[in-house]
């Protein structure tokens, strides 16, 4: 016996996990048990607050960049589970939280209110979006909260416009 041991799996009997399922899942934050959307989304917010604070054309390109790679790990790591699209998956609640707080002001307020509009429509998926989970792959993973992530923006653009108060 050589003395050194080896470390236990993190959880006994699963597979390693690949790099796709890692960036797709954010580094595992999709596998909690309790609303792993929400938590994809509250990531995204948070990951999207040093934009807020560049201009818009910067996150145009950055939400172009994480939708391509989005939609490539969502696929194959929708693959490697066997599930069309798996809750684990997060990352495409990143792109649709992205997508809601473009070109918003810096303002804590303003995120709140897209973040809940983002959920809000991610989860009932009003009008046409329910057909975008049709598409293939990666594809159909993302386009569906980038959807809803557009629909949340203009909405809370409408409201700003039209509301004194808000």
């Amino acid at each position: 016996m050589s003395g050194r041991k080896s470390k236990p799996p993190l959880h006994a009997g699963s597979a390693p996990m690949s790099a796709a399922r890692l960036v797709a899942t954010v580094g595992g934050l999709g596998r909690v048990p309790l609303a792993p959307g929400t938590v994809g989304s509250l990531v995204g917010a948070g990951l999207c607050l040093p934009l807020l604070d560049v201009g818009w054309p910067l996150q145009l390109v950055a939400i172009a960049v994480l939708t391509a790679v989005a939609a490539a790990v969502s696929g194959r790591a929708a693959e490697e589970l066997g599930q069309p699209d798996p809750p684990a998956v997060i990352i495409d609640e990143m792109v649709g939280m992205w997508v809601a707080a473009f070109a918003l002001p810096f303002q804590a307020y303003d995120l709140c209110a897209v973040f809940l509009l983002f959920r809000l429509f991610d989860v009932v998926k009003p009008g046409p979006i329910p057909r975008l989970e049709r598409l293939p792959g990666g594809l159909g993973i993302v386009a569906d909260d980038l959807a809803a992530g557009l629909l949340a923006r203009a909405t809370w653009w409408l409201l700003k416009a039209n509301f004194d108060f808000l």
